[in-house]
Formats: structure tokens, C-alpha cells, sequence
């Protein structure tokens, strides 16, 4: 049986979040392996390999793999690719490019999902500060995760933070989402927005926090591929996310290995 709260949100017990730990701490590794693999000379599909091969050895299953029809274990979206890329062996990284790398894996019938943008090599200072602005915001979005505040406080912090640090863009359409027994799950989680709306955060809660910001314009387009998303200008996008459960003691970072600790004491001193 799984609790739900009256806007249809799942809420696990916690033994339920411990399996959702699990399944997060193979995805945490999974990507830290996949951060010490990228160079110049690689493929997107090299990465695919190495990240199939390490879900599989952990007794995991691909989450992404087969969802909806996508090919792959990972999505790889490279320089102007905003989310869902498939990764494929028709381009070779090169030095100065981004990449972003999308995992899931499922353990125990629960899921994990967590994204990190990479640099290839050495990158233009401007790439390696959109990363920078980009990982921030997601914290600062994760931080909201507290019994008694907003949905929407979320989105706003991570927007609030961006929109301080410069001229990006946040594709609206495109956020983060609940996640449990299934990988994408209610409620969906804007990048935006005004505080204080939407259903108040209860412990037990699962949320993927997941920012999506892009150097230039906000606005993107999907390729003929059906999947990839890039944005309209041809500059370069990064993407961040990370699974965390809310606690009485506060954001629990599922997907992260050390439960987010080190990064959200940073932020409340």
C-alpha cells in the first residue's frame, strides 16, 4: 500500500525512503563514475555503456532505458542541448564542450534520478560559471524542501537565484517532478514562479528537483528525433537535478552520497 496526501501525492513510510536511498545511492554513483569518465575523444554512447554496465552491476535496472520508447540508459545532451538527449556514437566530445548526463535507475521496484552538467576538459569561464549558476539554484531550490512550506517556494527559489546572477534563461516548460514507484510522478515542479502556492510539503514527500538553465534565451525546440530539446539561440544550456526526500530534520538528498549534507550546511551558514 502506498499513503497518498489529498492532492494525490505519494508519501513514504520510512522504511519506504530507505529503499528510495538505496536506489538513489546507485544513481549518485553511477553519475560520480560518469563525471571521472568524460574527456575529449569520447562518445555519449561510451557513457551509455559505462552507465548501463554500473546500474546492472548494482543489481539496478536502467530506469530511462525503454520509458516511453527512449533507447538508452542515459540522456547526454552536449553544448545546445538542453534536456533528453540520446546518446549516440556519431560525435566525439571535444575540448571546451558541456555535457549534460540524465540517470535513473530502479532498486527494489523504487527509483532514483539525478542529472549533473560536465565540462570537457578546459571550458570557456562563461560555461563553467552557467554550471556554476545552475547547480546553486538547484540547491537553493532543494533547501525549500521543509515540513509546512510551499510547492511553489521551490521553483521561486531556484528562479530568485538565477535571475540574480545574471541574464539566463529558464525554459518554462520543463521542471522538476515527484518521484517514487514511478520516476515521474505527481506534482510537477516549475523553475518559477511566485512563493507560497500549491500544496504544502509534507514528510514522506519524493521530489526531483532538477533546474534547467540556459545562456541565452529561455526558448527551446525539440529535434526531429522526437526527444532532444535545444535551445533556440545555439547557446548552451546546463542541467542539474537531484531526487531528495522531505524530513522532519529537513531535504534528505537521496541521489547525492553523502545525503546533501555538505552543500545545504554551506547554505544556512
Amino acid at each position: 500500500m502506498f499513503k497518498r496526501n489529498r492532492h494525490g501525492i505519494q508519501i513514504k513510510a520510512p522504511e519506504q525512503l530507505e529503499k528510495m536511498r538505496a536506489a538513489g545511492l546507485v544513481v549518485g554513483r553511477t553519475l560520480d563514475l560518469l563525471k571521472r569518465s568524460v574527456e575529449p575523444g569520447m562518445t555519449p554512447l561510451d557513457l551509455d555503456v559505462i552507465a548501463e554496465k554500473a546500474i546492472r552491476d548494482a543489481g539496478a535496472v536502467p530506469s530511462f532505458k525503454g520509458y516511453q520508447g527512449f533507447p538508452a540508459t542515459i540522456c547526454a545532451s552536449v553544448n545546445d542541448e538542453v534536456v533528453h538527449g540520446i546518446p549516440t556514437d556519431a560525435r566525439k566530445l571535444q575540448e571546451g564542450d558541456i555535457i549534460s548526463i540524465d540517470c535513473g535507475a530502479i532498486l527494489d521496484g523504487w527509483h532514483g534520478d539525478s542529472a549533473v552538467t560536465v565540462p570537457v576538459g578546459e571550458v570557456d569561464p562563461k560555461l563553467t560559471e552557467l554550471m556554476r549558476v545552475t547547480e546553486e539554484a538547484m540547491w537553493r531550490g532543494i533547501a525549500a524542501l521543509t515540513p509546512g512550506r510551499h510547492l511553489s517556494d521551490i521553483g521561486y527559489e531556484v528562479e530568485r537565484y538565477v535571475k540574480s546572477q545574471g541574464r539566463y534563461g529558464i525554459p518554462p516548460e520543463y521542471g522538476g517532478h515527484g518521484i517514487g514507484t514511478e520516476m515521474h510522478m505527481d506534482p510537477w515542479i516549475a523553475n518559477h514562479g511566485r512563493p507560497g502556492r500549491g500544496p504544502l510539503l509534507e514528510e514522506g514527500m519524493c521530489l526531483a528537483v532538477e533546474p534547467m538553465v540556459n545562456l541565452g534565451t529561455e526558448r527551446t525546440r525539440v529535434l526531429a528525433d522526437d526527444w532532444t530539446v535545444v535551445t533556440i539561440d545555439g547557446k548552451c544550456s546546463a542541467h542539474f537535478e537531484h531526487s531528495v526526500a522531505v524530513t522532519h530534520n529537513g531535504p534528505w538528498v537521496l541521489t547525492a552520497l553523502d545525503g546533501g549534507e555538505e552543500r545545504l550546511a554551506q547554505l544556512q551558514n
